[in-house]
């Protein structure tokens, strides 16, 4: 149902990008386009590969502390630092 009588722009066919998407929709209601929606059905199969790796708990506890301070997970910084090391470490090879 829409929300108003106002006349609505067309939604495009095609879009040429995906920030051309985002752009359109950054800037329309999808309230207002309600009656062109239909119910979609899909199926996702995302695959993550965890690797565990020991961490002496002292070690884990700062890399925790730390993380908290900066607001993000442990796992986060974690990530971030070693692709920093191995972004540097690459550069000396």
């Amino acid at each position: 149902m829409r929300r108003s009588n106002k006349r609505r722009e067309p939604i495009p066919q095609h879009f040429q990008s995906v920030a051309e998407a985002a752009e359109f929709w950054d800037s329309h209601d999808l309230t207002d386009y309600w009656d062109q929606t239909r119910e979609a059905s899909f199926e996702v199969d995302i695959q993550r590969r965890v690797f565990v790796t020991a961490l002496e708990p002292g070690l884990a506890k700062k890399l925790t502390e730390c993380a908290h301070k900066q607001g993000v997970s442990t796992e986060t910084l974690i990530n971030v630092w070693l692709m920093e090391k191995v972004t540097e470490t690459s550069q000396d090879i």
